[in-house]
Formats: structure tokens, sequence, C-alpha cells
């Protein structure tokens, strides 16, 4: 027998595409803000907790993308089984308290600590968007969906170092925590209030081991999603990396300066741009067909930027065009690998996302985690990755798609009930 909704939830009226979109941009934007909205600070942090060694102060945004690609594995199954919204708010409710745990740590081990676990507890707000876009959607519908809500979302990472930096001109760091803390109570009071549960109660599925474990393996073992999966983790694990030695290289190497925030949002914005393009262009030439001329360009791209890396004498302004052209093609890839990998699972669509994003995470996060780390004062090692990274990705889809590339394999929209 089906489970009767709660009377809170048959008096929300029905969310509309545009509110909905906005909705779960803002979900997943709580999580970019605790990460772009610390880079102007990371200097600061470092300096009043000692941590040592300057590519240290890396770890507050890789410990972060590291733990949070962790707790991707559980928030699907359980939202699967529980509901989408109870999982929500719980991954909520820890995002705000473990802000505050932060604003308050004395030590940087401590910040690490408080950081690596507000992105376990709170994991859900990446995953769980996606499986609520498969409640509704499917196909090249979904790829367009998703990459409108990606537009939206973008204008954090455009907005959050400036967040940070305009905090720090009247306080300091820890405010920012308490920031991120205070938006995130009040984004969870807009979802109770109009969002319905999404999840279909005759596809629950039970808490057991070998059905979790079942569906997870599922949504990596399909050779239509797998090549996507590792692909789209390999390609943004370059993004990961320049994300954690951006400081250093921009504002360092560069000399940008206090010019790094300023910057960061012209490179944000030109993703936002390009997400706006693909929402547009996804309906008519199909996810794969985007997505695959968008990785040609990328490896294209990344010849130039090692031989500019490597040959001596890059401005700022080289970098910056370089770096940001590679953001816009990474953009077009992100969406629509997610929605192609989505797409073989309807009953399983939690689960599916949670494994997927977190093999994609942990891929993304351990080495962009490695390629900061390998910071040098230039940008070779970044350039280096994103070439590397664009190959393999290209030999993992041509997996996927069996060596035929550019199809349109997609059936036509229908929204799955």
């Amino acid at each position: 027998m089906s489970e009767a909704p709660p009377d809170h939830q048959r008096r929300i009226r029905p969310l509309g595409e545009r509110e909905f979109v906005v909705m779960m941009a803002t979900l997943m934007a709580l999580v970019a803000l605790s990460i772009d909205s610390m880079l102007p600070a990371l200097d600061e942090i470092a300096r009043e907790l000692q941590a040592g060694d300057p590519n240290r102060r890396q770890l507050v945004i890789g410990v972060y993308l590291l733990a949070a690609a962790i707790g991707a594995l559980l928030p699907g199954a359980l939202a699967d089984r529980f509901g989408r919204r109870r999982v929500l708010f719980g991954a909520l409710g820890c995002y705000a308290a473990l802000a505050l745990v932060c604003a308050l740590v004395t030590s940087f081990e401590a910040l690490l600590a408080a950081r690596a676990l507000q992105a376990l507890t709170s994991a859900g707000l990446s995953v769980l968007p996606s499986a609520i876009v498969r409640d509704r959607y499917s196909g090249d519908r979904m790829a367009r969906v998703l990459s409108t809500i990606i537009l939206v979302f973008m204008a954090v990472p455009m907005i959050a170092p400036s967040f940070g930096q305009a905090i720090l001109l009247v306080a300091d760091w820890r405010w920012i925590f308490g920031g991120t803390a205070v938006l995130s109570l009040l984004v969870g009071s807009w979802v109770w209030l109009r969002l319905p549960e999404t999840l279909d109660p005759a596809n629950r599925q039970e808490i057991h081991f070998a059905t979790i474990s079942g569906n997870m393996v599922g949504g990596l073992s399909d050779r239509a999603s797998v090549g996507y999966v590792i692909g789209g983790g390999v390609v943004w694990s370059g993004l990961f990396g320049y994300l954690n030695s951006s400081q250093q290289l921009v504002a360092e190497h560069f000399g940008a300066g206090d010019g790094f925030a300023l910057i960061f949002a012209l490179m944000a914005g030109g993703m936002a741009l390009a997400n706006l393009t693909n929402s547009r262009i996804v309906m008519r030439f199909g996810a794969r067909r985007v997505s695959h001329a968008a990785l040609f360009a990328f490896i294209g791209v990344a010849v130039l930027q090692v031989w500019r890396a490597f040959s001596g004498g890059e401005t700022l302004w080289e970098f910056v065009g370089l770096m940001g052209a590679q953001m816009c093609l990474i953009a077009f890839m992100g969406a629509n690998f997610t929605s192609i990998a989505l797409q073989p699972f309807g009953r399983t669509a939690g689960a599916a996302a949670s494994a997927q994003m977190f093999v994609r995470s942990l891929l993304s996060s351990v080495l962009g985690i490695a390629i900061g780390q390998a910071f040098d004062g230039s940008a070779r090692p970044i350039s280096l990755a994103l070439l590397v990274g664009g190959l393999i990705a290209l030999a993992l889809v041509l997996y996927s798609e069996r060596g035929q590339l550019f199809r349109r394999p997609n059936p036509p929209y229908r929204p799955v009930p």
C-alpha cells in the first residue's frame, strides 16, 4: 500500500520549473559557498592557526572536498528508503551546526577535523539534487534542467570569494563560517515550505546491505555509465587542483594580489555563461554530441596551456584566458556527463547518484589535492594535469560508447512520474 503524504506536504503548492531549478541550485551552492568563500581567507587562517608549510593552507579546501566525496556514498541510498526531504533536512542541520564549530576552533588541526565532519554529514546537499531531478525528468530534458541548475549554481563561485573578502574587511575569517550557517538555515526554511517529496512511494527501497550495495554497484557497473563517471572525475580533478592552488597561483605567482577575487569571479562567470549556452543547445544537439565536442576542445586548449607554461614568460592574462576557457569547457561536460551516467537508472536513482558522486568526487578530490600540493610556483603542474586528464577522459568515454562518439541515443523527453 502506498504511504500517504503528511498533511504539510498536501498543503504545498506545485513547484514550478523555474523555482525548482533555483532551489536545487541553491542547495548545491551551499557546498560551493563553503569552499570558495574561504579562498581569500586562507592566508589569514594559516597565519592565525599556525599551519606551517604554505601549501598546507590548501587542506582547508582539499580536506573538505575529500570528505564530501566519502560522504556522498550514503545519502542517496538513505533517500531511496526514507525520502528526499528527510535526508535533505538532516544534511542542512549538520551543515549549519558544524559551520559554527569551524568558527570556534583554536587550532589548524581542529579546523580540518570540523571541515571534514561538516563535509561528510552534509554531502546530501550535493548528491540529492541530481536524484530529485531524475525523479522528475529523463533524457536530454534532464541534461537541460541539470545544466540550468548548474548555471544558477555558478553564481555562487562568482560571488563567494567576494563574499569572503567583504567579511574580511569588517571582521575576521571566523565570521565567514557564521554567515554560511545563517544562509543554510534560510535555505532550509524555503525547502520546508516549498519542496514536496519527489520519491514515488512505489520506488522506496529497503535498507538491506545487499539491496543498497546491489543498487550502488549497479550505478557503477553499467558500461554506458562508468566511463562518464570516472572520466568526469578525472577532468574535474584538474579544476579541483586549480581551486586548491588558485590563491597561490593567481594572487601570488602571477601577482594579482587583491584582484584575485575579481579574477576568480570573471572565470566563474565564464562557466555560468557556458552552462547557459549548454542549456539552450543540449535539446537540439544532444548531451553526447555537446560533451564530446567539448572534450576534444578541452584537450586542444590543454596542449596550448602546456606550451605556454613550459615556454616561460606566461602572463597573468594569458593564464586567465586559457584557464577560463578550460573552465567553460568543463561546464559543457559536467551536467551532460552526469545526465548520461544517470540515464539508465530510474527506481534506484538515489543510490546510483550516491555511488557515482562518491567515485567521481573521491577521484577528483584526491587527484586535486595531489595537483595542488605539486604547486612549484608556476602553472606547469596544473597545465600537465589538465592535458593528461583530458586524454584519460577521452579513452574512458570511448570505452562507454564502444568507440562511437557523437551519437544521440537518448530517448525523447518524458517526465518521470
